[in-house]
């Protein structure tokens, strides 16, 4: 049996989804708080509270990351999950009470289900709720929680798009271990890494294969006009039972990044608002390029697994579909 990110020390993560709608969210929670770190690359990013993890700004805390759809809406979600942890206690102490940290992103799912329903405030309280409630149990993957509406393979358009969705991965070495949670809605093609294999994306005008996203871009030239500009993201999650200061925590976010580049092509463009988290709980001391190397392998697998686990809905093929 597969590792969970759940069986991190420490680390707590739940989904609140609305099939019927295609959205959902997300949340992975550290209620002692772990040292956080963010990485955006994409050109259109949808994100709450970045700001504080950069490593000059004196927060050294972070309690939970959320994943959203809603597009910017869905924002909300990380509202409802900081007022729950409030009221279990958790946050960061300011003497008056306690302030959750909470850092989140969306990605845009607007147009897979009903465009008028975003994740809301209860919806993040669900999640919380889901997270405690489900510890001993390995985390759904697939069309749940923030992959309930993703998609990937846009470039023509969504008529030829494919269903993608929620994976999660985790590694180890010794007693390191490093997961990562992806919510998977790419302009670009999911490739598996290790065989070059095309596991979703741009599908041909009869439906039947995929094809190589990159190649019908560089074919296109200048004349190529997205359909749904600014409407792609791959949001993820990567937590480590690894003790890093913030600066450490940084790079080995900034290294994930490499496994987006691994499984999806083309991958950080204009189109995308590609973000990673880094959530690191302190428990064991390891070289940071080890993390970091450990993240890039988590991450790409999450993403191939949003792949693999995603199942057809909406009108739209899965991997399954053409295996």
């Amino acid at each position: 049996m597969s590792r969970s990110i759940r069986d991190i020390p420490g680390i707590y993560a739940g989904h609140a989804t609305n099939a019927e709608a295609g959205t959902g969210c997300t949340v992975i929670i550290c209620p002692d708080g772990a040292r956080g770190a963010v990485d955006v690359r994409g050109g259109a990013p949808a994100t709450r509270e970045t700001d504080l993890l950069r490593p000059e700004e004196t927060v050294q805390t972070l309690n939970a990351v959320v994943l959203a759809g809603g597009s910017a809406f869905g924002l909300a979600a990380s509202c409802g999950v900081a007022e729950e942890l409030e009221r279990r206690g958790i946050g960061l102490d300011v003497g008056v009470g306690v302030v959750p940290i909470v850092s989140g992103a969306c990605v845009f799912d607007l147009a897979c289900g009903d465009a008028s329903v975003r994740p809301t405030a209860a919806d993040g309280v669900e999640a919380v709720k889901h997270a405690f409630e489900e510890k001993d149990l390995p985390l759904e993957r697939g069309c749940v929680g923030a992959g309930c509406g993703c998609t990937v393979g846009k470039l023509a358009g969504p008529s030829r798009s494919m269903k993608s969705g929620l994976g999660e991965s985790v590694k180890s070495a010794g007693e390191l271990l490093v997961g990562a949670v992806s919510a998977v809605n790419a302009v670009g093609n999911i490739v598996d890494p290790y065989t070059l294999k095309p596991m979703a994306g741009l599908l041909s005008e009869d439906q039947a294969h995929i094809v190589d996203e990159e190649e019908a871009l560089i074919a296109a030239s200048s004349h190529l006009v997205m359909p749904l500009e600014r409407t792609n993201t791959t949001i993820s999650c990567v937590v480590t039972n690894a003790r890093l200061t913030k600066a450490e925590a940084t790079k080995v976010a900034q290294m994930a990044a490499d496994g987006y580049a691994h499984a999806i092509r083309p991958t950080h463009t204009t189109n995308d608002g590609d973000t990673i988290f880094v959530m690191a709980t302190g428990a064991v001391d390891a070289p940071v390029d080890l993390v970091g190397t450990l993240a890039v392998r988590a991450i790409q697998d999450a993403i191939v697994d949003a792949a693999r686990a995603a199942t057809p809905s909406y009108g739209l093929k899965a991997a399954s579909s053409l295996a």
